[in-house]
């Protein structure tokens, strides 16, 4: 027995000997660079990203591209030097002005806002401290999540002064400081104490305090009437189909999310944040330290903190990073500043995979093992019961959910469901959310798309259950509460 063991053992080892050697020649072959392109190539070519992106190891650039169109409509592909909406990226500028304040004596961050703010209103305005906005502390209640906001209220410009005016007299969600709650209401609120602070617009702080004094030429606050080169257009996905996103007026994101900036911008940036060109040392780690738990991770100032394995050792890696998301673009900064590493995703078709990117560029920066991407499964479901008919996309779906081609997402599979209930294709629609919530069970967005489609089919009853299902899930659903309500009196 003893014997067979070690036989046994030693062919283990030889065996894996020979792969490991296969791998170091793999890696031998392929730069970090060349495999970040065939990963992003496969991303480009599954419909998965269409845009710009930059990645730095150890400080120097090691990639950069642009992949599909910036305008669709003239065939214009995006280029490095394409700008791009930011969304929340947004977010770290307006932390970095605000701590520049700070640091001059013309803002502290404990005193409460009401301070800086008097005409506030003064029962929530006196608890808030500039630190409670700047880590989503406050309570204040998120003025994207208020009913018909993308309707009606993201339509129309307003100045700082009067779109505050909107939360401004609504009471808090929970006590200043109690929990992290995303609340781009807090960000808007700093650009104006930014606004009144200093005197000036909050483009014009930025411009002076930021990206003059970094040579950002590409970046700045983006205005629907400007006309901008290099601009790309925002574009929404619908299976394979793309739309034009919808208007958004850019006095609404302000300070939360109304940035443009290229890649090599952003870079120069991420390279400033080493540096004591825009803060110095000292006030300069204020915007990274932990202090929120938020999600898997903290929220600094304008951050998200996080932790990831270096794939050498125990040790782990702090990452540094923030998204962003607005009609039709959606963003990725992710720094981990050990090793000076960066990656930069600019997407200009709406929401896509950048996390799941972000992954496998770090794991190839960090030499280990990383995901290939996956066609869409939903993507391909539509297209089989337009051609087909939904018995045939039934059976393809069950023949392939555990294919290692396809991969099932449940915001696909929702926007599945979505383009055939807007074809008048009901029936279709509820097959494909039913799909959803079998592989989703816990979504209460799934159940919720489920009673939708059925409420449309003339089923109250079958509508009623599902919404009351979504609202258990997700006691935040107020739009699918409302409409319980609306359809149980009824």
């Amino acid at each position: 027995m003893k014997q067979r063991s070690n036989h046994f053992t030693i062919k283990t080892i030889l065996i894996g000997l020979f792969i490991h050697l296969i791998t170091i020649t793999v890696s031998f072959g392929q730069t970090k660079a060349d495999q970040i392109d065939k990963l992003m190539n496969l991303y480009s070519e599954y419909g998965q990203f269409n845009g710009s992106i930059l990645v730095a190891d150890a400080g120097k650039v090691i990639y950069k591209k642009g992949f599909g169109m910036a305008n669709m409509e003239w065939n214009i592909p995006n280029q490095p030097d394409t700008k791009h909406r930011l969304g929340s990226v947004t977010k770290q500028f307006t932390a970095m002005l605000i701590i520049q304040l700070v640091e001059q004596g013309k803002l502290k961050l404990d005193a409460p806002i009401t301070t800086y703010l008097p005409d506030y209103h003064k029962t929530s305005g006196d608890k808030i401290t500039i630190h409670h906005l700047l880590t989503h502390t406050s309570g204040i209640p998120n003025y994207t999540s208020f009913p018909n906001f993308f309707k009606t209220t993201s339509l129309n410009p307003y100045s700082p002064e009067a779109f505050v005016k909107i939360f401004a007299d609504l009471p808090l969600e929970f006590t200043p400081g109690e929990k992290f709650a995303y609340s781009n209401s807090g960000y808007f609120l700093l650009g104006y104490i930014i606004e009144k602070v200093s005197g000036k617009t909050y483009e014009q702080c930025l411009q002076d305090n930021i990206l003059t004094s970094l040579k950002m030429k590409n970046t700045g606050f983006d205005h629907h009437e400007t006309i901008l080169k290099n601009r790309a257009s925002g574009y929404e996905k619908n299976g394979k189909n793309y739309s034009n996103a919808s208007y958004l007026d850019l006095s609404i994101p302000y300070a939360a999310g109304s940035l443009y900036s290229t890649v090599d911008d952003l870079y120069l940036w991420d390279q400033a944040l080493y540096t004591d060109q825009l803060l110095s040392t000292k006030y300069n780690h204020l915007l990274f330290n932990s202090y929120i738990p938020a999600g898997p991770g903290h929220y600094g100032y304008g951050w998200f903190i996080n932790k990831a394995s270096n794939g050498e050792t125990n040790d782990s890696l702090t990452v540094i990073e923030h998204g962003g998301g607005i009609n039709g673009f959606n963003t990725l900064l992710s720094r981990i500043p050990a090793d000076k590493n960066l990656v930069v995703l600019l997407n200009n078709t709406g929401g896509t995979k950048l996390n799941e990117m972000n992954i496998a560029i770090r794991n190839i920066l960090y030499n280990k093992p990383y995901n290939l991407p996956k066609k869409s499964l939903a993507n391909a479901l539509v297209e089989v019961i337009l051609e087909k008919g939904i018995a045939s996309g039934l059976a393809y779906f069950k023949e392939n959910k555990n294919s290692n081609i396809y991969a099932i997402n449940e915001n696909e599979m929702n926007s599945a469901g979505y383009q055939l209930l807007q074809t008048g294709k009901e029936k279709e629609a509820i097959e494909v959310f039913k799909l959803n919530i079998e592989a989703f069970p816990q979504s209460g967005n799934a159940y919720d798309s489920l009673g939708e489609a059925y409420l449309k089919n003339g089923d109250k009853k079958l509508a009623i259950l599902n919404y009351k299902k979504s609202v258990e899930l997700d006691p935040n659903n107020e739009s699918g509460k409302k409409v319980l309500e609306e359809i149980s009196k009824s």
